[in-house]
């Protein structure tokens, strides 16, 4: 369904995702808001692994909401406090994304609503219903 595109003339990605993903005509589009570290319970765990499993869990009820997966995802955006905390968050999506690997961006912020959130995740996901 998706075609990856890392020409060439690009460097090849960092990591465990394509530079882009091109979804055909029909497909249907789901786009999440971010996703934080916080449980049903209002807990907030205090590390970035938690926190980032539990953005990643939340979008799996959303895509299995709208009858997807995470083979369906197409592009991530993470958003992160702090610079030592890639390795966590780059793991947990490595745990969470799979073949072909989506678009990724990551971005360092300076915080979120709330002091204790650590790391925020969206996603964008496309998929042919037939």
């Amino acid at each position: 369904m998706k075609k990856i595109f890392n020409p060439p003339s690009v460097r090849r990605p960092f990591g465990n995702y394509n530079h882009g993903l091109l979804v055909p005509p029909g497909a249907s589009l789901l786009v999440t808001s971010g996703q934080l570290g916080i449980g049903l319970d209002e807990k907030v765990p205090e590390y970035i692994g938690a926190q980032a499993e539990l953005c990643f869990e939340a979008i799996k009820a959303i895509l299995a909401e709208a009858e997807m997966s995470f083979a369906d995802v197409i592009r991530i955006s993470g958003f992160v406090t702090k610079r030592e905390d890639f390795p966590a968050y780059m793991a947990m999506r490595d745990r969470y994304t799979l073949d072909p690997k989506p678009a990724s961006t990551l971005i360092i912020v300076s915080g979120f609503t709330r002091l204790e959130f650590l790391v925020e995740v969206e996603v964008t996901a496309a998929k042919l219903f037939c």
